[in-house]
């Protein structure tokens, strides 16, 4: 299992979907798993739970955030969490979500061989 985290933004506009989407690329591009590579497994194989926080979580497109991931198993869970501060006037806000991506991996006994 690897757990990966990360915090996206919508500077202007408080749309929670580009913040959660911002969050998991975040968390994403930090990283280079090489995992099912080196197990020869296929990378579809990957199981890929998020979980996103944001204010106003039902608003957040769960289909968009799951298409970040080029590859994988990809199931999103949505909170509430994250941070919205208003503008002064009123009239708009800045949106935070943050994003925990985990990523796992059923590999037959056959491939683990004597690591198990």
């Amino acid at each position: 299992m690897v757990l990966q985290l990360g915090q996206g933004t919508d500077i202007h506009g408080a749309d929670s979907t580009k913040a959660a989407e911002r969050a998991v690329r975040d968390a994403l591009w930090r990283n280079f798993l090489q995992i099912a590579d080196a197990l020869g497994q296929p990378r579809d194989n990957m199981v890929i739970e998020v979980t996103i926080g944001a204010p106003r979580p039902e608003t957040i497109d769960k289909a968009a955030v799951a298409a970040v991931f080029p590859y994988g198993q990809v199931t999103v869970t949505c909170e509430a969490g994250g941070l919205e501060i208003a503008t002064p006037d009123g009239k708009d806000s800045t949106l935070l979500a943050h994003a925990a991506v985990i990523v796992r991996m059923d590999v037959p006994d056959d491939v683990l061989g004597d690591a198990q």
